[in-house]
């Protein structure tokens, strides 16, 4: 997949299509933060985060996206790493401890949520 807003989509769309909830976006295109998007989603629990990582492997991988690293030793709290493209899956305690919304938002006003 070339167009990366696309892939953004996708990614967006297996998120939303298998439960997850209140997905972000930010569009650090122009920033000097080492990539260009990340999503962020919250998962009902740790299982849940799991499954959304599974649902987004295969169906990112079918469509030649290639994961470079995927931290998931901690399913509360799920990164994975598209190179230009960071997913991290939170479960609910997680987000809000973490707050890492509110860090991306200093970088960027360009934020959306889906």
């Amino acid at each position: 997949m070339q167009d990366r807003e696309k892939v953004i989509e996708e990614i967006c769309k297996i998120i939303e299509d298998k439960k997850g909830e209140n997905i972000e976006v930010f569009n650090l295109k122009g920033s000097d933060y080492f990539v260009d998007f990340v999503v962020i989603a919250t998962a009902l629990i740790d299982k849940h985060a799991l499954a959304l990582l599974d649902f987004l492997k295969k169906d990112l991988k079918q469509k030649g996206e290639s994961f470079l690293n995927i931290e998931e030793e901690n399913p509360n709290w799920i990164v994975a790493d598209l190179g230009d493209i960071i997913i991290h899956l939170f479960t609910e305690n997680q987000r809000k401890k973490f707050n890492l919304e509110e860090f991306l938002s200093k970088i960027t006003q360009k934020s959306y949520e889906v």
